[in-house]
């Protein structure tokens, strides 16, 4: 069930797509609003502050990828669920969005009652991360505070996208577990969302690049582990 409260902002070139969008979520009682470019899309999101932004991938001037990333550069919507709206199924294409920080991909043409479904779980797993949130962490050399969405390492905060943090936190939540791919995909993405085992890689490699290739370990043939390097690990801290 809808949440009136939930506000979602759609950013597609097309009219009739915009069109469409905005009656069938009207009629899901969200609060809605409509614009038709990545500038545009930017500006109304500072002032509208949605829940989630349904951004479609190509657009003239500025494309969906960079509207998201420049997006991510805001501290208004930084946490803010993007899924992106493409007719493009190429691996290049859902690669580079997660990369720029999207949550999730919804395949044009757009089926109702698979985009609404898709929208529904995609708040209500946002609104359990934030009831699950817990005092900030210390562990291997990182700070990690989950309720305001923080890494540090060596003192020096780590800005990292929604998935990536969550992907951190799953893997940090049980250290030196090893945790299998499809526990990674339902526990992050959710049973309601489909994406495959190159997403789970590409977050790997990125959350490499900020933290180091020695925490993250891979088990070849099952997943990966966050290695402790007999660190002290899971202590509460205040700061």
């Amino acid at each position: 069930m809808s949440n009136p409260e939930h506000k979602i902002l759609i950013v597609d070139d097309e009219e009739d797509i915009r069109d469409l969008l905005l009656h069938l979520l009207k009629k899901e009682e969200y609060q809605v609003m409509a614009c038709a470019t990545g500038k545009e899309a930017i500006k109304k999101a500072a002032e509208f502050q949605p829940h989630l932004i349904l951004l479609d991938v190509m657009m003239p001037e500025m494309d969906g990828i960079e509207t998201c990333r420049e997006l991510r550069k805001k501290h208004s919507t930084k946490e803010t669920i993007i899924a992106f709206l493409t007719a493009r199924n190429e691996d290049y294409s859902q690669i580079a969005g997660f990369e720029s920080g999207a949550d999730d991909y919804i395949s044009k043409p757009i089926k109702p009652r698979v985009l609404v479904s898709r929208i529904q779980a995609l708040l209500r797993r946002n609104e359990n991360a934030g009831k699950m949130r817990k005092t900030p962490v210390a562990i291997g050399g990182l700070i990690i505070d989950r309720e305001k969405f923080l890494v540090f390492k060596n003192n020096e905060p780590i800005q990292l996208p929604r998935k990536e943090f969550e992907l951190l936190d799953l893997l940090t939540s049980k250290p030196g577990n090893v945790f299998t791919r499809s526990n990674i995909l339902f526990s992050i993405w959710g049973e309601d969302v489909v994406v495959g085992d190159r997403t789970i890689d590409v977050h790997i490699r990125k959350l490499r690049e900020k933290l180091g290739d020695s925490c993250i370990k891979t088990v070849k043939g099952i997943g990966y582990k966050f290695d402790i390097n007999d660190e002290t690990f899971d202590e509460r801290i205040a700061y």
